[in-house]
């Protein structure tokens, strides 16, 4: 569950795990109902780095893509 800033309280699902070249873990999770993406670190915080936390959703997308079946 993530809170936002209006006191609601969103539940996300983790859909990937991204690692950096550094092994830092990533978990990517999606909300169906608000139709987003947030990015946390290994320790379940969200990433306060807007370019990383978009760098690793790219990279999450490409994976998925490619991965995907035809």
């Amino acid at each position: 569950m993530v809170g936002t800033t209006d006191g609601k309280k969103l539940e996300y699902e983790i859909v990937g795990i991204v690692e950096d070249e550094e092994q830092n873990g990533y978990a990517v999770a999606y909300n169906e109902t608000v139709d987003e993406f947030i990015v946390t670190n290994d320790m379940g915080e969200l990433l306060a780095d807007d370019e990383l936390a978009q760098e690793i959703l790219d990279d999450f997308r490409v994976f998925s893509e490619e991965a995907a079946p035809e």
